[in-house]
């Protein structure tokens, strides 16, 4: 516990200095900086080589401090009550006297918001003036981080600080809907959709827009840097096969992300499964289906974008 308040101190200080701090969240490691400076959130884009087009997620820890930046509506209320903290992000209106900084948003008039679960970066949000501008902590289009060795790994001795929470618990990006004007899903996460239309009490589309409005749109994203065959029943000569159910025959190139076809399971271990198969150096990834049901639908989505090149 010392060791946390330690930490969290020292992430504060930095952050107040206008440096990126990576953070630990439920969903993935974020890559952390003030979002009410224009200074230190332009080091997230250069950090990430991510373009300035692409909208940053605003983290903050209470409803009152999201209310000086955003209008919230009855909609955000429901979803606030059943699923925050957690691994939902909401697209809402953005005030005028806000301060988030226009490298977050891109100039849009819209924000992308979340209120994170883990506990760390709970007590840092809550020591802090300002919430936290904070994409996962990866180079742009590159696997996910879920352990500060991940982000070590991304970034070595280029960012100043990680605070370390340990694995994150999901290992999936939240799920974000859009809440201006009628409800839409912009990017499956850990939610499941059915379940978000059943508390709003309609039924709600996830929108495949060609644009990127929010983060996890590029059609090339989550890569390995190595190429991806999906739907495979075998492997062939230099492929590692990710599966997600017990083989009878185990092959030293196989790696299981569940035995048992627990989708949840195998959302937590995906990213970690991809790293240790680029760190081995095979040079190709061949993948067993995944049913496109619940959690499996996100799955499918983040391994549709890494096999693209």
């Amino acid at each position: 516990m010392k060791k946390d308040l330690s930490n969290i101190k020292k992430a504060k200080y930095l952050l107040n200095k206008n440096h990126c701090v990576a953070i630990p969240t439920e969903t993935v490691y974020g890559l952390a900086a003030n979002a009410y400076s224009s200074k230190a959130t332009l080091r997230i884009f250069k950090l990430k080589k991510r373009p300035k087009t692409n909208p940053l997620i605003v983290h903050y820890s209470k409803i009152q401090d999201l209310e000086r930046d955003c209008e919230i509506n009855n909609n955000f209320k429901k979803l606030y009550s059943k699923f925050c903290p957690g691994p939902l992000t909401f697209v809402l209106k953005l005030k005028r006297k806000s301060k988030i900084s226009k490298n977050v948003t891109n100039g849009k008039r819209t924000l992308a918001v979340r209120f994170p679960k883990n506990l760390i970066t709970k007590n840092l949000l809550s020591s802090l003036d300002y919430p936290l501008a904070a994409p996962s902590a990866n180079i742009y289009t590159q696997l996910s981080p879920i352990s500060k060795r991940d982000v070590k790994e991304e970034f070595g001795k280029k960012i100043k600080f990680i605070l370390d929470g340990g694995s994150s618990e999901i290992g999936l990006e939240s799920t974000i809907i859009s809440l201006v004007n009628n409800p839409k899903i912009l990017r499956l996460g850990s939610i499941d959709v059915k379940k978000i239309s059943k508390i709003l009490k309609k039924k709600i589309k996830y929108s495949k827009n060609k644009k990127i409005s929010v983060p996890g749109q590029s059609k090339f994203h989550y890569s390995p840097g190595i190429p991806i065959r999906l739907n495979a029943s075998n492997r062939f000569l230099d492929e590692a096969l990710i599966l997600i159910k017990k083989r009878k025959n185990f092959d030293r190139n196989y790696f299981y992300l569940t035995k048992n076809q627990n989708l949840k399971e195998a959302g937590k271990k995906l990213y970690k499964t991809l790293r240790r198969i680029k760190n081995l150096k095979y040079k190709k990834i061949a993948i067993e289906k995944i049913p496109n049901i619940g959690i499996g639908q996100t799955i499918n989505d983040r391994l549709k974008r890494a096999s693209k090149r």
